[in-house]
């Protein structure tokens, strides 16, 4: 098991919002395309916050972070934190995400807690 949290488009949390399908997120057609810049600040962010680069595709990446348990995995349709049940690690990454928020362009979806974020 794990703790999962992840960044969309704040177009894909309009669409979920209004659409009755309980499983939404299962169509990668649902989940509105990062931009290639948004692509590329979120992976630079995400160094900046001391994460490691380990794969890096033209529209995937795949990064930890050193000091946690924190897997993340960013396509073009999303960026997903999952790290084990740790308390420091379940903290951040999810502050990392609420952080990622601060353009207005992203929001945080958080499946097993309260869904979208609310700022």
């Amino acid at each position: 098991m794990s703790y999962d949290v992840e960044l969309h488009r704040v177009e894909t949390k309009i669409s979920e919002q209004q659409s009755n399908d309980a499983d939404f997120f299962d169509h990668e057609k649902n989940l509105v395309p990062f931009t290639e810049q948004q692509f590329d600040y979120l992976k630079e962010r995400l160094q900046k916050y001391g994460y490691v680069l380990h794969e890096n595709e033209v529209k995937e990446a795949h990064l930890t972070h050193p000091d946690y348990t924190i897997n993340v995995l960013l396509t073009d349709r999303g960026l997903y934190f999952s790290d084990g049940f740790g308390a420091e690690s379940i903290l951040e990454s999810g502050m990392t995400a609420s952080e990622f928020t601060d353009t207005e362009e992203f929001v945080k979806y958080d499946s097993q807690s309260t869904g979208w974020e609310e700022i």
